[in-house]
């Protein structure tokens, strides 16, 4: 796992096994106390929040050397190895629901789904149903993974709501494990295009200048920086220089329109929330029609005309994730699979081409 922290699972599990552990290595740069640096070391497909943390930590369920250590604000030391024993996996309260999927690939271990606008991956108090997990208890029935605790699909990764795209969800326990395994290698090909505020430009001294910026052969811009929760919002991420998780985005012109926006592709060395939303808008070129990121830029209505009024109407963020590449987790098959640009966006294209 890339940064301060080191996770790896102890035992695979199969289908017929119904417990496993997860060792992790404290890093240099981790948090002092106990419960605070696991939450930051695990992986983020073992759906371990701090607070369930804390209270398996408080169940005897956190060991080193052997010895249970039950006291969340316990000091850690860099090279300590903790074991986090997961315990059989229940039912989840989580309705299933008859949604129709757009199934892109499907076998007995895993599914890739081409996600819509607007539908949410997993259930939240904003979000009780409606979700693509619900869809996915309705679809899989009871070959679904167990990770986490809960008999549930295996989302070992996630887009956002009003992001469009590629998914691939485990069915499979061991699939669930050797995905997760890929994903915390950064081995897992994504890419994403976006339409953007401005044009990114390689020669550009204002982001050159921009630290964690960088700029690599062939037009790429290299986006590396910490991203951690808004002090202030916690629905937002934000760019940080110390004890948040390091992200690496990659992007690249495609083509550009009148200097007012420009469609690209983006890659993800890690997958962190909102990280490339977030980090384009660090580097001034917010994707259009981000709310949350975007600031107050807008197409100008000088250069592009009824265009722009289009492109500033436009009602999510203009993000979609074109291309997923993995092995297959069991069978070790080369997968990769693409999604064409949604209607919304080849239309906001085409209007922008037109001028």
């Amino acid at each position: 796992m890339a940064g301060p922290f080191e996770a790896e699972d102890e035992e695979a599990v199969g289908d017929d096994i119904d417990t496993a552990s997860l060792l992790v290595t404290i890093g240099a740069d981790a948090a002092l106390r106990l419960d605070k640096a696991l939450a930051a070391a695990v992986p983020e497909a073992a759906a371990l929040s701090r607070s369930r943390l804390m209270r398996m930590i408080a169940e005897g369920a956190v060991s080193r050397d052997g010895v249970a250590v039950t006291d969340p604000k316990a000091k850690v030391a860099e090279g300590e190895v903790y074991e986090i024993r997961l315990d059989p996996a229940v039912s989840v309260d989580t309705l299933a629901e008859d949604i129709p999927l757009a199934v892109v690939w499907e076998d007995a271990d895993l599914i890739v789904i081409d996600k819509p606008a607007g539908m949410v991956v997993h259930p939240a108090p904003g979000s009780p149903s409606g979700t693509l997990v619900n869809a996915l208890l309705a679809h899989c029935g009871e070959t679904l993974s167990g990770i986490g605790g809960e008999r549930r699909p295996g989302i070992v990764h996630r887009i956002d709501k009003d992001t469009t795209g590629l998914l691939v969800v485990a069915k499979s326990d061991r699939a669930h494990h050797g995905l997760a395994a890929q994903f915390e290698a950064h081995t897992v090909n994504r890419r994403y295009l976006a339409v953007v505020h401005g044009v990114p430009a390689v020669g550009d001294p204002r982001l050159r200048g921009l630290r964690g910026v960088s700029v690599e052969a062939g037009g790429v811009i290299r986006i590396a920086t910490g991203l951690a929760r808004h002090k202030t919002d916690r629905q937002r991420q934000a760019v940080v220089w110390e004890q948040g998780r390091h992200a690496v985005t990659r992007t690249r012109v495609i083509e550009a329109f009148s200097g007012q926006a420009a469609l690209v592709e983006c890659w993800l060395e890690t997958g962190r929330t909102h990280q490339i939303r977030v980090h384009l808008a660090y580097a001034g070129h917010g994707l259009v029609g981000d709310q949350t990121y975007g600031g107050k830029k807008r197409l100008s209505e000088k250069v592009l005309g009824p265009v722009a009024e289009a492109g500033n109407g436009f009602p999510r963020q203009a993000l979609h994730a074109a291309t997923l590449g993995f092995a297959h987790p069991v069978t070790g098959e080369a997968l990769e699979f693409t999604s064409p640009l949604p209607a919304d966006i080849e239309a906001l294209l085409a209007g922008l081409r037109s001028v």
